[in-house]
């Protein structure tokens, strides 16, 4: 009876034992010894199966081996490749934050210099409207003085026509002395005839002919001077009217003076205004370089986070080891 129970038993266990080890695929040591190595992160270790075994615990632990090798091997190379993106972003962020500086120092060059041609312009410009204002005074003037010089010249065609208005009276003058001298002479003749009694007459005649004769000399004096006056308004109505036509040219020079000026004023004013615009657009541009050297540097800074971390990653993932596969 014993025997036979004895043999029972032993026939349990045996299948027991070979239900387990069918369930588990093998040794439970194998197992367990298999799940440690994954265990440590050895994702490389040899799962041996019985054939056709597609449900054991060793089946089911090398498709989990298998799935992590596969799934840590992906995270390897995608780490890799995030790495050399990274560094390649870093580096490229280096280099556009490099130019970006350049750029921001050379816009604020330009600008500064713009601000200096600003200056430069609008004191053209008012130097110009000043020389406008100038010269239309000097235009101005030069216009009185040409009225002043046409009055003068009519004013000496009036002295010409007095002057010959007293030729004509000192010819009148001469004529009287003259005829005075014929009379006086005349009467010295009768007063000779008529002896003694006509002596005091013929003095008196003398006289008169002696103040006939001296009214003609002076008389054709103040001629000669007159005429010479004469000669001399001529000459200075001449001159005075050159003088006229000169500052009518003067005046016409300086108009035209006046009208380039204005047209520099003008042009001055509206390229400080062009350049005015310039400079506002620079100074955008600067302030718009400025924001992007910021966002660069922010770029730049998650850059080296993304390459820091993806090196932690790298790191992390290095201390499984995966099958090398051809």
């Amino acid at each position: 009876m014993l025997v036979v129970l004895g043999v029972l038993v032993s026939f349990v266990a045996s299948r027991v034992v070979r239900n387990v080890s069918r369930s588990i695929g093998g040794e439970p040591a194998t197992a367990a010894a298999i799940a440690m190595q994954i265990a440590r992160s050895d994702l490389a270790t040899r799962i041996d199966l019985r054939r056709d075994d597609t449900s054991s615990l060793l089946f089911s632990l090398r498709e989990m081996r298998d799935q992590l090798a596969a799934t840590i091997t992906r995270i390897k190379t995608s780490a890799e490749t995030i790495t050399v993106a990274s560094k390649e972003i870093a580096a490229g962020n280096l280099d556009l934050s490099s130019r970006t500086e350049e750029q921001a120092a050379s816009l604020q060059q330009t600008a500064a210099t713009m601000d200096e041609l600003t200056k430069t312009v609008t004191q053209n410009a008012d130097n110009a409207a000043t020389a406008s204002e100038l010269a239309t005074d000097a235009s101005s003037i030069a216009a009185r003085g040409g009225q002043v010089v046409n009055d003068v010249v009519q004013k000496m065609a009036g002295i010409t026509d007095s002057s010959r208005k007293i030729g004509e009276i000192i010819s009148v003058i001469e004529g009287i002395a003259f005829q005075t001298n014929i009379l006086a002479l005349n009467a010295a003749v009768e007063a000779a005839r008529a002896g003694e009694e006509g002596r005091g007459f013929a003095v008196v005649a003398g006289e008169v002919r002696n103040l006939a004769q001296r009214s003609a000399t002076a008389a054709k004096e103040i001629k000669v001077l007159i005429d010479q006056s004469v000669a001399q308004v001529g000459e200075g109505s001449t001159l005075a009217g050159r003088a006229g036509s000169t500052i009518g040219e003067v005046v016409d020079a300086v108009r035209r003076v006046t009208a380039i000026i204005n047209e520099i004023s003008a042009a001055s004013k509206e390229q400080s205004s062009g350049i005015g615009e310039v400079n506002l657009a620079i100074r955008q541009m600067d302030d718009v370089t400025q924001r992007n050297a910021a966002l660069v540097e922010q770029a730049a800074a998650a850059a080296g986070s993304l390459d820091e971390q993806t090196e932690r990653l790298q790191h992390a993932v290095a201390v499984f080891k995966v099958e090398q596969r051809a």
